[in-house]
Formats: C-alpha cells, sequence, structure tokens
C-alpha cells in the first residue's frame, strides 16, 4: 500500500530525527529557521508542537514569539536571533530582535 507522505515530508522527519541535525546544535532545540534571507521563517513552537511558515515583519511572527516567550523560552529565542544576526549579518535579524524588545516580548 502507497505512503500518502510526500519525499519531502519524510525526509524532514528523518532530518529531523537525526542526532547531528541542521536543525539541532548540542541537543538545543531550535526554533527559528531562517528563509528567504530572513524575510521569513519557520517557527517551531514546542508549546503546541506545529510549525508556522511566517513573515518575519508580520504580526503573526511577533504574536507566535510571544507564545514562545510567555512559556519560557524567551532567552533561547532572543540567542537564536542574535546568533542568525552574527552569521548572517545582511539578512535584518538585528532590526527583528530589535522590533520584538520594542513590542515587550523578551522582558519578564
Amino acid at each position: 500500500m502507497a505512503s500518502n507522505t510526500s519525499k519531502t515530508a519524510r525526509a524532514s522527519v528523518r532530518a529531523g530525527q537525526s542526532t547531528g541535525g541542521a536543525l539541532s546544535v548540542l541537543g538545543e532545540y531550535k526554533y527559528l529557521i531562517p528563509l528567504a534571507n530572513g524575510r521569513f521563517a519557520y517557527v517551531r513552537n514546542l508549546t503546541n508542537g506545529k510549525t508556522a511558515h511566517l513573515k518575519t515583519d508580520s504580526d503573526a511572527f511577533v504574536e507566535e514569539i510571544r507564545i514562545l516567550a510567555a512559556a519560557g523560552h524567551g532567552a533561547k529565542i532572543r540567542a537564536e536571533l542574535e546568533a542568525l544576526d552574527s552569521s548572517f549579518p545582511n539578512d535584518g535579524w538585528a532590526a527583528t530582535e530589535k522590533r520584538l524588545a520594542e513590542a515587550g516580548i523578551f522582558e519578564g
């Protein structure tokens, strides 16, 4: 019987299960997966198990990060944003972090 899952979806699941994958660094969970030079990102949400594809300057992105920060993941997300900015300085991650900070996401 044929599987209803696409090749891409199966490859994604296999990549997520591997121990040395790009989404996990030293056993740490990666919350943000950058796309399109920082204009979009996948936001992986541990609280509901879903991954959202969001534009980084949208209100939906801010709200998704707010949910994660309220669940106690704010410091890790901020560190991830700083790492993305140092790795990809032309992609606007510093501006994204500043906008989230101005929205009061990392306070608390």
